[in-house]
């Protein structure tokens, strides 16, 4: 979207603003659809973190996810222009990727699309 949906922008401003993850979304981003929860961006990154620091080799870069106190207080004050979404799957005919789920951060100018709600997929 060359303009940010007003309605999207607001439901992340929400759970920014209430610190939930119970908002399922689905969107189209390129062509792609992603269905997941909303998370808090701070929330977002901490897990990010958690994940790098768990790894031999993408340790080094948990640092980047780590938030800056600064950071996230400017960041409160401005309209959200991204979504973060964790437990995410891109959906692929009937296959869900990862199937555990996974961390994805969308630009919501890049959105053509969403629903509220998690789409299910089915490998029948």
């Amino acid at each position: 979207m060359p303009n940010a949906d007003e309605l999207l922008v607001d439901i992340a401003a929400t759970v920014e603003s209430e610190q939930t993850n119970q908002m399922s979304l689905t969107v189209v981003v390129h062509g792609a659809v992603i269905t997941g929860r909303l998370a808090p961006e701070s929330v977002w990154r901490q897990r990010v973190a958690e994940v790098l620091r768990d790894s031999d080799r993408l340790g080094p870069f948990a640092g980047s996810f780590v938030p800056v106190l600064e950071d996230a207080a400017a960041a409160g004050a401005e309209a959200p222009s991204y979504l973060h979404f964790h437990v995410a799957r891109i959906l692929q005919g009937s296959v869900g990727i990862p199937e555990t789920g996974g961390m994805y951060r969308i630009a919501i100018r890049d959105v053509s699309a969403w629903t509220v709600g998690e789409l299910r997929y089915s490998d029948q």
